[in-house]
């Protein structure tokens, strides 16, 4: 019995020792979701982290790089363009300022390139706040939308681009943030399942898509502005390429960046990529200030047309003619012909082709216009309504 007295204490003290340091070694991960939001519960709590300390990451990522911030406008009457967007979002800056209230969430939609970006950084300025950017992609976990709501101070402005791929439980927590400027967490599974509300600033949300209806309704319903971006006019973007070209201290006659606007599709940023390439071409092959002419060479030595069709767009015209009579082809039929992935042709060339009325879709597939034919040089083989001879 001695025996058994004198080591029970050394064996009870042994695994007590190696439990301990086991416990030192390796602590006991947290739950994923209780550990994500440690940082949200101390400021429930009073506790030390401040909001500038949490998930600051994505919103700086996401900032634009200086040289794109010197082409972009700074105040609401520099914007060029888009009149009727300008009108309405001016009254609302002016009725949220008098009010000493938040600008209402906003959501832009339209074609890329189009200043969407833009704008949102504009209202910032204008309300006098910061602008934070960030893409929906980014926003995969609920802790990265939930960082970025709470750093937020009152009034600011939370850029999300592409809003219409936020994951579904993303979505779901901007619902209480947009409506009642609150923050709900739920911390544990099951019965042990717990829900936190973590009060925010007023903040604005500003959303851009390129596909407004890919939203669902109770994510569309809670912006109280909804403005759609349309297309330039030749007139309004040759303003912009001067003013492009004088930020790039580049040289340019007012028929050079007519030259440029015209050959732009109707879309800014498109314009100021043709301006950058016009300026190498002046640099190397001539001097002076970029003219009609100079305009005029380059942008034909880079394939594109006085309508601004690109190799690829007359190559798939050029197919639909030559080889199909100038159509009904249909989509994969024409990707088998180009070597092009159809769904490249149809995202890609198709719209703006679409647009400028050189291609028509019908129930049995594309086809040619007249003016399509004009503008290549072909004779028109079809009737102007597009039917076909028949047998009889």
């Amino acid at each position: 019995m001695a025996i058994v007295s004198s080591h029970n204490p050394d064996d009870s003290a042994k695994p007590k020792a190696t439990k301990s340091k086991v416990a030192k070694s390796k602590p006991p991960a947290p739950p994923a979701e209780d550990a994500a939001l440690q940082p949200l519960l101390s400021l429930v709590k009073g506790g030390d982290v401040q909001p500038e300390d949490i998930q600051a990451e994505p919103s700086e990522a996401a900032a634009p790089t200086a040289p794109e911030d010197s082409l972009r406008p700074q105040r609401l009457q520099d914007y060029i363009g888009q009149a009727a967007l300008k009108e309405v979002l001016g009254i609302a800056i002016q009725a949220a300022q008098s009010r000493q209230e938040p600008l209402d969430h906003l959501l832009l939609y339209g074609p890329p390139g189009l200043g969407k970006t833009t704008m949102a950084l504009i209202l910032a300025e204008e309300m006098g706040v910061t602008c934070k950017i960030t893409t929906a992609p980014a926003l995969e976990r609920p802790r990265d939308i939930a960082g970025l709501l709470v750093s937020l101070k009152p009034g600011d402005v939370l850029f999300i681009d592409e809003i219409h791929r936020l994951p579904r439980v993303t979505e779901e927590i901007l619902y209480p943030a947009m409506e009642d400027s609150r923050l709900d967490i739920t911390i544990g599974k099951g019965q042990s399942a717990r829900t936190r509300s973590i009060p925010l600033c007023p903040f604005t949300l500003v959303g851009a898509t390129t596909r407004v209806g890919a939203l669902s309704s109770p994510l569309r319903d809670r912006f109280g502005l909804i403005q759609r971006l349309r297309f330039y006019e030749i007139e309004e973007l040759t303003p912009i390429v001067l003013r492009t070209a004088d930020v790039l201290k580049t040289p340019i006659e007012p028929a050079g960046a007519t030259e440029i606007a015209r050959r732009a599709r109707g879309t800014p940023r498109i314009a100021n990529r043709l301006l950058r390439r016009v300026r190498d071409y002046v640099e190397v092959k001539a001097a002076g200030a970029i003219t009609a002419t100079l305009a005029a060479e380059a942008l034909e030595l880079f394939n594109v047309d006085p309508c601004g069709l690109d190799w690829t767009d007359r190559r798939l015209l050029s197919v639909m003619i030559e080889n199909f009579g100038g159509g009904p082809v249909g989509l994969d039929t024409m990707a088998a012909s180009t070597g092009e992935d159809p769904q490249t042709i149809e995202e890609v060339y198709e719209p703006y082709l679409l647009q400028i009325g050189y291609l028509q879709r019908t129930p049995r597939g594309r086809m040619v216009t007249p003016a399509a034919r004009r503008h290549l040089g072909y004779d028109e083989g079809l009737p102007g309504d597009g039917s076909q001879m028949t047998l009889l």
